[in-house]
């Protein structure tokens, strides 16, 4: 099996050159847990490198993004936020209190999507699932 290629390497394999402040923002995005905004990934980037501006991680995003190396998603809070593109498959849940998100697989989700697309007439190539909600605890209103 083929280790993981980083974001650089990835970037570097579609043509990409890579400036001094790129590969800060790429290894910024490659190392994140969560799924940082550009306001984020703009503070997170001048703790390394305080020449880096705010347009310039906006245009690294923008290029990352349209040669397919990063996913970005709109999780209603008015944001872009951005994520590696993943190994396998995952889905997301967003919790509307704190704005964190969650990743997870389902393989009886998974399966039942296929059905759907199939009794529909379809076959199922692509999907993404955000599931929206609030901690269990705070539905005592």
């Amino acid at each position: 099996m083929e280790p993981e290629k980083t974001l650089e390497e990835l970037c570097a394999a579609n043509g990409m050159r890579m400036t001094d402040q790129r590969r800060v923002i790429a290894r910024i995005l490659q190392d994140a847990s969560d799924h940082p905004d550009v306001e984020e990934l703009y503070r997170r980037a001048v703790a390394v490198d305080d020449k880096i501006s705010i347009s310039t991680v906006y245009r690294t995003v923008k290029l990352f993004e349209d040669a397919g190396i990063i996913a970005r998603h709109d999780f209603r809070d008015g944001r872009s936020r951005y994520e590696t593109i993943p190994d396998e498959h995952h889905d997301h849940l967003i919790d509307l209190r704190s704005g964190s998100v969650i990743e997870f697989r389902s393989e009886d989700i998974e399966r039942l999507q296929e059905i759907v697309a199939r009794e529909l007439g379809f076959k199922l190539v692509d999907h993404r699932l955000e599931l929206y909600g609030v901690p269990l605890d705070d539905d005592k209103a």
